[in-house]
């Protein structure tokens, strides 16, 4: 099950997650998996992002098959020469990563914002649900140096 729904997040976004780390956190199986994500459109920045995966056991206990929390915890850092590629501006930002955390309506995403003032990339983790948003999330930021910054737009 878990290798088709990230499958099926790889068709949605471009971005790759790699697996880095498992680390159990309890005798029930219960994991924090951390996976590295470099950015599809910014060159040299790679992604962190570390969230709760649960057991089969604390499935069956919670009485919720289908369903992972959306705890999340992300720290982006410049991993090289940074090259930007065609990324959004604005408020609103652009999706790089997203991998599902039930059978259907909730999703783990990580979003960049191109704080142009600043000259700086940000990246926010976040819960996506249909019914109700979740305030669960992370943040992480990169500084541009000359160079390496849009044209104004």
């Amino acid at each position: 099950m878990r290798h088709l729904v990230v499958f099926l997040a790889f068709l949605a976004l471009p971005a790759h997650a790699d697996t880095v780390g498992k680390v159990g956190v309890d005798w029930a199986g219960n994991d924090i998996i951390i996976e590295a994500i470099a950015d599809p459109e910014v060159a040299g920045v790679t992604c962190h992002l570390a969230y709760f995966d649960r057991s089969v056991f604390d499935r069956l206990k919670k009485g919720n098959w289908f369903e992972d929390p959306s705890n999340s915890a992300i720290e982006c850092a410049r991993t090289g020469p940074i090259r930007i590629g065609d990324i959004q501006r604005g408020p609103k930002g652009e999706d790089v990563f997203s991998a599902s955390r039930s059978l259907l309506f909730k999703s783990l995403r990580v979003k960049r914002i191109y704080d142009e003032k600043n000259q700086m990339l940000v990246y926010l983790a976040h819960g996506n649900e249909l019914a109700e948003g979740s305030a669960k999330m992370s943040l992480s930021t990169v500084k541009l140096e000359p160079g390496e910054t849009l044209p104004p737009g």
